[in-house]
């Protein structure tokens, strides 16, 4: 009977929504009296159902979208923190409450086409099924999508404010466990955490709800596919400023957290305290370096003077042993001179005593210190006899006289030989041999070499002299180094005849500039110049070189005498003053005869 009982009974009233929920979670006793008990535990665990009748009977079935669904159900309070069975209960309540039969029998007046009961089950269509609940709660009418602002208020009041905006938001989080916002002595790696979370927040938020039309309501497939594009736009769109709102939230809070500005503040402390003992090791290391580079100056100046003081004593022996040998030297030169002096040259006639002073000039300057004290103790032996003192005197006039004359035949024989094989070169050039030039290949007088031209020249002066008496090249030199400070176009004009009376005299003589005795050179050539005349084409070549090298450009002079063959960079530089010179001097020559007239 107990069994029968229990099948047949069906419960009524408020027991039947308890009933049901208990029958679908496998809960049901046996007893009805345990029933009865734990149905009252399980009530008083239930969510409150509100009957907001006032509110029921002012909806419009036909504006159901536009309704609070979890307020039809009587959820207002709970919202989106109802569960599944919360709904569920809060739907068969209001079923019971609200159905059109029990209505009718309670003697309502009640119309099919226009009744708030289908409100009702609209709003459990939306709310039962997970998909569209998620599309309802993601545009919650109930939910404040309010930022607050950057303000002083609001970072006085920092976690008062904000804490329950990001609880709030947290429940877009596809996430289970979100970080809350923390306290004021949290450590920096728990907030970098929490703002690392919510800048990369990953929301669940959907605006379907929304769509203006529904993709169903199409006549054909090509209307439903754009409505479901009118519809994606739209959501995109939404969905977007949705998560520049998030980022605004995050970023206003990241501006208003008090331990933020406090953690910037020790993060630029530190990075002052890393700077400045960064600069303090870098002093360390500089006066360091300074230390060692002092030291090493220091030790190379000492050497640098060691160095210098023994050179100076160096050179001090040497000039000291200079003076003494210069004092022997001139000694013994007096000596001979003396000697032949007193003694008539040795000679019986003028003609012969004038000759003889030539020749003991030609031995003070060509024997050596100790030939000459040999030579005077042999003439001041022989004193008494002039025979055997002019004999004595003659013959080693004689032996300077062949060995200059040797020195020179093996200095020609030799530098013949290299004229030679210039003039080989020369007529590889004439058969089609291409030579290489700067700026000209035309072969002519003036491409000798500097030394070359500068000996011919010297040796021309000195073996075509008007006088009978025969002159060295030294002589030669010594005369033309006082006329140096003569007029510069007579010493010109000079240079330019006996350079073409060597030209005539030795045709193809060559004189290289590895002479054994400088005493074919002329001063100029010894500081590199080359004193042969311009040419015309050389002079073409040099005008040339200046316009297209200005006085800008790096290594001029350089430059200027690769341009003009067989020229140094000094004679360029020697010859442009010599033209500069002409110049001022046309000028003032002007000048003067205009003032004249």
């Amino acid at each position: 009977v107990k069994a029968l009982i229990q099948v047949e009974v069906e419960p009524v009233g408020r027991w039947f929504h308890i009933y049901e929920a208990r029958r679908l979670r496998g809960h049901l006793t046996s007893s009805v009296g345990e029933s009865e008990e734990e149905s009252e535990e399980e009530e008083a665990q239930e969510v409150e159902v509100e009957d907001d009748i006032h509110y029921l009977r002012s909806l419009n079935p036909a504006d159901w979208k536009d309704q609070d669904h979890y307020a039809v159900l009587g959820l207002r309070k709970h919202r989106y923190k109802a569960s599944d069975d919360d709904i569920k209960r809060a739907y068969r309540t209001m079923v019971l409450w609200h159905h059109p039969d029990k209505r009718r029998a309670a003697g309502e007046e009640v119309r099919d086409d226009d009744d708030y009961f289908t409100c009702i089950t609209k709003a459990y269509e939306i709310l039962g099924d997970p998909i569209k609940r998620r599309s309802w709660d993601s545009v919650d009418p109930e939910f404040d999508d309010e930022v607050p602002a950057v303000s002083a208020h609001n970072k006085a009041n920092f976690f008062q404010i904000f804490t329950g905006v990001f609880e709030c938001n947290a429940r877009w989080s596809t996430h289970k466990h979100v970080p809350g916002l923390g306290k004021p002595d949290d450590t920096k790696q728990k907030v970098d955490r929490f703002y690392g979370f919510w800048y990369d927040f990953d929301s669940w938020r959907e605006f379907s709800y929304l769509d203006e039309e529904e993709k169903e309501k199409g006549q054909d497939r090509e209307e439903r596919r754009w409505i479901e594009k009118q519809n994606k736009v739209e959501r995109a769109r939404r969905r977007k400023e949705e998560m520049g709102r998030l980022r605004r939230l995050v970023d206003n809070a990241y501006a208003c957290d008090p331990r933020i500005a406090k953690f910037k503040e020790e993060d630029k402390e530190r990075r002052l305290a890393q700077k400045k003992a960064k600069a303090e090791a870098i002093r360390q290391k500089q006066e360091e370096e300074e230390r060692v580079r002092q030291e090493a100056e220091e030790a190379e100046r000492k050497k640098r003077e060691a160095e210098e003081a023994e050179q100076r004593a160096k050179q001090e022996v040497e000039k000291k042993e200079r003076e003494v040998l210069k004092k022997a030297f001139k000694k013994e030169r007096k000596m001979l001179r003396t000697l032949c002096k007193d003694n008539s040259y040795f000679a019986s006639e003028e003609g012969e005593r004038v000759q003889t002073m030539t020749d003991v000039e030609l031995l003070c300057e060509a024997l050596e210190l100790t030939r000459l004290e040999e030579l005077n103790k042999e003439l001041a032996q022989v004193a008494q006899d002039k025979m055997q003192g002019w004999e004595v005197l003659m013959k080693e006039v004689s032996e300077v006289r062949n060995r200059i004359k040797k020195e020179r035949e093996e200095v020609q024989q030799r530098q013949q030989g290299e004229g030679v094989e210039e003039e080989g070169k020369v007529h590889h050039s004439k058969s089609g041999i291409k030579m290489t030039s700067s700026c000209s290949s035309k072969p002519s007088t003036s491409s000798l070499p500097a030394q070359q031209r500068g000996g011919r020249l010297w040796q021309s002066i000195s073996t075509n002299t008007a006088t009978s008496i025969t002159r060295l090249a030294k002589e030669v030199l010594n005369k033309a180094k006082e006329l140096q400070h003569s007029d510069k176009h007579m010493r010109e004009a000079a240079n330019k005849n006996a350079y073409h009376s060597m030209e005539k005299a030795q045709a193809r003589q060559v004189i290289s500039d590895t002479t054994a005795s400088q005493r074919y050179d002329t001063p100029q050539e010894m500081l590199g110049m080359n004193t042969a005349a311009w040419g015309a084409e050389e002079q073409r070549l040099l005008e040339q070189a200046l316009k297209t090298y200005p006085v800008s450009t790096p290594d001029r002079w350089d430059r200027i005498a690769k341009c003009v063959p067989n020229r140094t960079k000094k004679d360029c530089m020697r010859r442009y003053k010599e033209l500069v010179e002409m110049v001022k001097a046309k000028k003032a020559a002007q000048a003067a005869a205009v003032g004249k007239k």
